[in-house]
């Protein structure tokens, strides 16, 4: 059964070419968007600099396309959008969802000891000098994951929007790409599920729907570290596409009938097979097939 008016994304950050674990994701994103007969769209997180490799921003597209995975639409930049992102936290502000905090590392985890947020304590209405964060109120956000099930958090500590170094933070972005580019499902990796609440927060202060979200598992190396850039994991390799997609669907246990020729085809194939997978309810899939339980969420 498909789902009416999809649209799904794969948002990578640029700060390293893809690996496994970033192809695992994008084909996954992939894969639910087409077997929903719907649109999967592109977005390049590039708003962080200081940990951007540029080289990444050209070779991740090239990457995709290597392997059949074509998106929709243009892609999104976020490094274009500073404007729109702007004028969502004025909204924020003029609603009273808001404020400036000044603190340190070192005064929030001295506050934290006595209150669960900074909140109004250290508001200040110079810009210049802290970081933009939205007001909690213990509110117990819960929501059905299209894979985990239902989860419940209370969000009580405040969180960034726009950094001291006034750079956005990723919370902020995602909600405001995620509305102009009118998705509809989120389709991530386990690792962001607590980013998941934060978002909900938002799209409640000004009164938007939420996507729908699912989080897979994410894919551990054997020695049980997450697959990352910062873990030094390797990039793909583009020359050997179709054998990088079949070992995605082993992963996912799709076994297809016989090698597909191109990547394309190794898709369209893939994707017959997708409505009968069942992904379990975990956080966390090891190379090995291992299983193991690591969210704070479930």
């Amino acid at each position: 059964m498909t789902t009416p008016h999809y649209r799904g994304r794969f948002a990578p950050s640029p700060t390293g070419p893809l690996h496994y674990g970033s192809l695992f994701a994008a084909v996954f994103s992939y894969l639910e968007a087409r077997a929903n007969k719907g649109a999967w769209l592109l977005r390049i997180e590039d708003i962080d600099p200081p940990r951007e490799n540029p080289k990444a921003k050209r070779q991740i597209p090239l990457t995709l396309q290597a392997h059949g995975l074509i998106w929709d639409e243009e892609p999104l930049f976020q490094s274009n959008r500073s404007e729109q992102y702007d004028e969502l936290l004025a909204h924020l502000a003029r609603i009273k969802c808001t404020f400036v905090c000044p603190c340190s590392r070192k005064q929030l985890c001295e506050l934290s000891q006595h209150l669960p947020g900074c909140g109004k304590s250290c508001n200040t209405s110079n810009l210049s000098i802290g970081a933009i964060k939205f007001h909690t109120n213990g509110q117990r956000y819960t929501w059905h994951d299209g894979i985990q099930g239902k989860l419940a958090y209370n969000l009580e500590e405040e969180f960034v929007l726009k950094r001291k170094d006034h750079l956005y933070a990723y919370q902020l972005a995602c909600v405001a790409d995620d509305i102009a580019q009118d998705i509809t499902h989120v389709v991530r990796g386990a690792d962001l599920l607590e980013s998941t609440p934060m978002q909900l927060a938002l799209f409640d202060a000004i009164d938007h729907p939420a996507p729908q979200y699912s989080h897979f598992p994410v894919i551990l190396g054997k020695n049980g570290q997450k697959l990352s850039k910062q873990n030094l994991s390797k990039p793909v390799d583009d020359t050997s596409p179709v054998d990088n997609l079949l070992r995605v669907f082993g992963q996912l246990g799709i076994i297809l009938p016989k090698r597909p020729k191109t990547p394309a085809l190794a898709l369209e194939m893939a994707e017959m097979h997708w409505p009968q997978i069942s992904i379990p309810a975990v956080t966390t899939l090891t190379i090995t097939k291992q299983l193991s339980l690591t969210s704070n969420l479930l």
